[in-house]
């Protein structure tokens, strides 16, 4: 399993020395969180970029019902190049408690994100692969072929395409089958109350079971967890990650979304989990 920090919501500059920092300390990937009113993720990574040389850069996660998505795959495409291809883009529906309101031009109905969501996974594929075709869904029109091909950006440094990252609510079968079409779940579980429930080893070895029955694609598939272990003592890291890495679990998210930049830089430089297991 590798481990990645997700960082605090906070300016260009400090996640750059952040970043720094976690892969001086063993980190295996940094992750930054996108909202409707913050400083723009893919700046931060673009910054970022250019003072490693290893770690894995992504996001947990660009809501794509709020980004256009010839704009996500133009940005994407800089930075799969600008970092040698370290980018892996995780995708939602977004969460809409996060401020949504204060902006009523948005989409917040469920149905129509969910399908902004499988139309954007759909059209970044095909950008990626630098080649002209139409596209005619719900929300997105593209007439790719009254374009040029000359005038495509490059492919992106990974393929066939940058990574691309889901949210994926066990078991719910919608939600499921579109992750099938990425590389990668960042796995959550509801209750029938709709709250959230953590994801257990059990829960994983199914997933796993799933995603290798049902997937078409030939590429390697993560299956994604977050949280904050930065409290356990050794036993209980131990018994919270062992059995997930167990099942399948290919990489643990560390959450400092409230963390002051003093605390994110004593959290980042103990080093991520696997010193302690």
């Amino acid at each position: 399993m590798k481990y990645g920090i997700a960082l605090p919501y906070t300016n260009a500059r400090t996640v750059a020395k952040l970043s720094q920092l976690a892969e001086e300390s063993g980190w295996d990937g940094v992750f930054l969180g996108d909202a409707i009113w913050c400083e723009d993720p893919m700046i931060a990574l673009a910054a970022t970029a250019m003072v490693t040389t290893r770690v894995r850069l992504g996001t947990m996660i660009t809501p794509v019902p709020l980004r256009i998505p010839w704009k996500l795959a133009s940005e994407s495409l800089a930075l799969d190049h600008l970092s040698d291809g370290r980018l892996v883009l995780g995708l939602g529906a977004g969460a809409v408690w996060m401020g949504w309101q204060a902006f009523p031009d948005e989409v917040t109905d469920n149905i129509s994100r969910a399908e902004m969501l499988d139309e954007t996974i759909d059209i970044l594929t095909l950008l990626y692969q630098r080649k002209q075709f139409d596209y005619d869904g719900k929300h997105y029109h593209l007439k790719l072929t009254q374009m040029d091909l000359m005038h495509y950006p490059p492919k992106p440094v990974q393929q066939p395409r940058v990574p691309l990252w889901c949210v994926g609510l066990w078991p719910r079968k919608n939600s499921m089958g579109r992750v099938l079409k990425c590389d990668g779940v960042i796995a959550e579980k509801r209750s029938p109350e709709n709250k959230p429930e953590d994801v257990t080893a059990e829960d994983i070895r199914e997933i796993k079971e799933y995603v290798s029955a049902k997937r078409t694609e030939s590429v390697p598939f993560d299956i994604v967890l977050n949280g904050n272990v930065a409290d356990l003592n050794r036993s209980q890291l131990q018994d919270k990650l062992l059995p997930l890495i167990e099942a399948g679990t290919t990489w643990w998210i560390d959450g400092l979304w409230d963390a002051t930049e003093e605390k994110a830089i004593e959290r980042i430089r103990r080093g991520p989990p696997s010193r302690e297991l």
